[in-house]
């Protein structure tokens, strides 16, 4: 396929690729049928993980191998050269077809860490990292919150300290999404602590089989491990595997965090949907006060979609969407929070008991997993910081 598709015609040849290679989704209104799993952080053991992450990799590697992959990346990196929204056009097509689901890392793989060394990374980097992780070869996680930094990156602790033609890693990072099963971690480090906060950080990329790195994963209230924390004792990185200049990491970190709150105004439609089907579902007719945060959850699905095209729109302008992006994570973090307001009101006491029945105390994991989103990819605090200062042109808050 050469030349740029106008977006109707893609979508029509996507969705008869999709229909060569893949089964359809079942239709809707099989209510009762199939998982009722609504789980935030997917729960699963080691080896479940594994064997997840295999099948999916099977699949994206289908997909660069064909041709479906990588749309806006040049050809010599198994891309076509489009714009970065015909990726969203690809996945609405996607989404009416039986693929395995996608973990966190994948899309921290390739819609994250891969762009950051498409702008950070020599040549040498790209040659060697960009064709693995666009097809999911290899896998990157991100090494970026520690305990004391918190929501404040800047403040990280892990320390890299330069020893010959390399550097050694020491420090502590939590909250990791897919450590057990990444081929990599991108490492926010602190290379001069004598300089302003912002200005004495350096990125690396570390392999999590080097000696040193310990994963150990984080047990949640849902019983699941999709987190984890990692340990760096004494690990030896090439200077070859330092993305950016040295002390500009803050900036790479940039980078990396405007994609991902790009790829966050999704977040929670499914189980919103979900939430709205099981109020057609009652055995008992609703209340006045269920139809209405009914009505209200249905119109919030519909405007935050809307904010998606906004996003998209803004792609298409060749701008960045950053207050788009910001608005867009905190109304996805209310749904998810209004969707379990609703659920709560119509199950009751079946959301906490298990009783078997299909759909009702699955929600749980929902319930205790939504909360996280409003820390996960920049906090709330954060977001409304982004649009004080760029939307409402508020002063900074001076730098301690």
């Amino acid at each position: 396929m050469s030349g740029i598709p106008e977006p109707e015609e893609f979508r029509a040849r996507a969705r008869r690729w999709l229909a060569g290679v893949a089964r359809p989704r079942a239709a809707d209104g099989e209510w009762g049928s199939g998982s009722d799993s609504v789980a935030v952080f997917d729960n699963w053991t080691e080896e479940q993980e594994r064997e997840h992450t295999a099948r999916v990799q099977e699949w994206e590697r289908t997909r660069y191998d064909q041709g479906w992959s990588a749309f806006n990346w040049p050809q010599e990196y198994g891309g076509r050269g489009l714009p970065a929204y015909y990726e969203q056009l690809y996945r609405a097509e996607e989404a009416a077809f039986d693929v395995p689901h996608r973990p966190e890392i994948f899309p921290v793989t390739q819609a994250l860490v891969a762009p950051a060394i498409g702008l950070w990374g020599t040549e040498e980097q790209k040659r060697r990292w960009l064709v693995p992780l666009l097809r999911t070869d290899e896998l990157a996680c991100q090494l970026f919150s520690e305990t004391e930094a918190g929501s404040d990156l800047a403040a990280v602790r892990t320390k890299a300290v330069r020893d010959g033609d390399g550097w050694v890693l020491t420090g502590h990072k939590v909250w990791t999404s897919g450590a057990r099963v990444a081929t990599w971690g991108v490492a926010v480090c602190r290379t001069d602590p004598d300089v302003r906060k912002h200005a004495g950080i350096t990125v690396f990329l570390v392999r999590m089989d080097a000696p040193g790195v310990t994963v150990r994963p984080i047990r949640q209230m849902t019983g699941g491990t999709s987190f984890n924390e990692v340990y760096l004792d004494g690990v030896r990185v090439p200077d070859t595997d330092r993305l950016g200049p040295v002390g500009e990491g803050w900036r790479v970190t940039l980078s990396v965090l405007a994609a991902e709150r790009l790829d966050s105004g999704g977040l929670g439609l499914d189980n919103a949907d979900r939430a709205l089907d099981l109020a057609g579902h009652l055995s008992r007719p609703l209340t006045g006060a269920e139809r209405q945060r009914a009505a209200d959850l249905h119109i919030r699905t519909l405007v935050q979609r809307l904010m998606g095209l906004r996003v998209t729109a803004a792609l298409v302008a060749g701008r960045e969407p950053g207050a788009e992006a910001s608005v867009g994570k905190l109304y996805a973090t209310e749904t998810m929070r209004r969707t379990s307001d609703l659920v709560s009101e119509l199950l009751g006491p079946s959301l906490v008991v298990d009783t078997g029945e299909w759909g009702t105390y699955a929600w749980t994991e929902h319930l205790l997993g939504a909360p996280g989103y409003s820390i996960a990819g920049g906090t709330d605090e954060i977001q409304r910081t982004i649009l004080a200062e760029r939307v409402l042109g508020l002063p900074k808050e001076p730098v301690r």
